[in-house]
């Protein structure tokens, strides 16, 4: 499925500006959403293409919101791309365990996240 719409989870505004302009400038629609109360609202407000899912957020944390996502049927078919800071290889290993589609960590390099979102479609 080709990827068009994505739903940017973040809380930092800094990473929500950065991400959604790398994407917006390269012909992605973007919505964001700054926890996991807001993510789940905005799927089911307007179900995007793809992903991408800070881990340390207030309340449900990217890995648990992953999960959760990746496990309710309607939403099950959404890449999840973790966009996060946790470089160690035990926290890659277990975001694919929770059902992520892949894996990049931050500061984002664009090249490489725009090649992963490309290898989606």
């Amino acid at each position: 499925m080709p990827v068009h719409k994505v739903l940017v989870v973040d809380d930092s505004k800094t990473e929500l500006y950065f991400l959604s302009d790398l994407l917006s400038k390269n012909g992605y629609a973007v919505q964001t959403a700054e926890n996991g109360e807001q993510a789940l609202a905005a799927l089911a407000a307007d179900k995007p293409d793809l992903i991408l899912m800070d881990v340390v957020m207030p309340g449900p944390n990217g890995f648990q919101l992953t999960r959760q996502i990746t496990r309710d049927p309607q939403y099950a078919s959404i890449p999840v791309i973790m966009c996060t800071s946790k470089k160690l290889e035990t926290d890659k290993v277990w975001a694919m365990r929770q059902g992520a589609s892949d894996y990049v960590v931050k500061p984002v390099n664009p090249g490489e996240l725009l090649n992963k979102i490309r290898a989606l479609n």
